[in-house]
């Protein structure tokens, strides 16, 4: 069987690594280059132009 510390140390260990991959993804999708915001369309023409 596990021992209460071995489980302890386990699951500090999981956790740990959890939020560290979970930082590193958040991290990259920001970086990443497909994440551009859309413009907003211009209007088109105006009064007096010809």
């Amino acid at each position: 069987m596990i021992s209460d510390s071995q489980l302890y140390s386990l699951a500090i260990f999981l956790g740990t690594a959890a939020m560290f991959l979970i930082v590193l993804y958040h991290f990259l999708e920001v970086n990443s280059e497909d994440h551009v915001p859309e413009e907003k369309p211009r209007a088109v023409g105006g009064k007096g132009k010809a």
